[in-house]
């Protein structure tokens, strides 16, 4: 049964790549274009402090668009992805049924809209300035830049187009005429999918990987960080950083003074974004409590 659900995760991880490429919005670079070089940078603990899915929820939460069985249901599905080990098939399986559940029904324009703004209030401060400046000189070089996220891919799309950059590769739900249907296409932008969109962004645009680099803060990234030529630890975990030091890749910590820069605030090491929810759900939970 593992052994099948392991085929079935890694030809769910490719599709999940595939769509991810697919959904990508290119914007033109300013500079003198390089057109077969470009950057991938992961989000949460890398371009972000802390989980961008936790700072959406509470903007919702805020909004009053949970109900406690929302929670619930988010909260247990997240639950054993993370608890269970981020690799686990029969986690990723279960977590993938829920992850986008809690939009169900909602208009994909209004959780665009919403996401712009709850960025603007609670994200947009939050961002890495070294990590920003990194990105902001490939594009100044001419290079595109991408975003490659477990976040859902409408939320990473309004991260990118804020901070300037070429586009974002995210985790993509089915929709059915404008409405989010609850259930994702494919599998989540995380471990090996991601590797598997930025495969299938670059056969699209033409990049050469060897000339392209990537960022990440977690060794559940090291898929991506081995596909490229330039490889860069960002902010990271134990075991990304011995594999970096062993392979002779960048380090760059932003961090300053405590290891857990969000305190109280989940670090997506595990499950990338989506795994983040759980802190979210719990956090809501306490505030569903206190409102009763």
């Amino acid at each position: 049964m593992r052994r099948l659900l392991r085929r079935r995760h890694g030809v769910e991880a490719e599709m999940a790549g595939e769509v991810a490429a697919a959904a990508a919005v290119v914007t033109a670079p300013v500079a003198e274009p390089d057109p077969t070089a470009a950057a991938f940078f992961d989000v949460d603990n890398t371009m972000m402090r802390g989980a961008s899915i936790y700072h959406f929820a509470r903007g919702l939460a805020a909004r009053g668009l949970f109900t406690s069985r929302d929670l619930f249901r988010f909260a247990l599905g997240q639950a054993l992805f993370r608890l269970g080990g981020s690799e686990n098939p029969v986690h990723i399986a279960q977590a993938r049924e829920t992850a986008l559940a809690f939009v169900a029904g909602s208009e994909v324009a209004e959780v665009v809209r919403l996401g712009e703004d709850i960025y603007d209030e609670a994200m947009a401060d939050r961002i890495w300035a070294g990590t920003r400046a990194l990105a902001q000189s490939h594009l100044d070089a001419g290079q595109r830049v991408w975003l490659v996220t477990a976040t859902p891919v409408e939320l990473a799309r309004v991260i990118a187009q804020r901070l300037g950059l070429t586009g974002a590769l995210g985790t993509v739900s089915e929709t059915k005429d404008g409405v989010y249907t609850g259930r994702l296409v494919g599998d989540l932008l995380h471990g090996p999918a991601k590797a598997e969109a930025v495969r299938a962004l670059a056969r699209r645009e033409g990049l050469d990987l060897s000339r392209c680099t990537a960022y990440s803060d977690s060794a559940n990234d090291l898929p991506m960080l081995s596909l490229v030529g330039n490889a860069y630890a960002i902010n990271p975990d134990a075991e990304l950083r011995e594999h970096a030091r062993r392979n002779g890749w960048e380090i760059r910590d932003f961090r300053t003074g405590r290891k857990a820069t969000m305190i109280g605030l989940p670090i997506a090491a595990g499950a990338g974004a989506v795994a983040g929810g759980i802190a979210a759900a719990v956090a809501l939970r306490r505030l569903y409590r206190s409102r009763r």
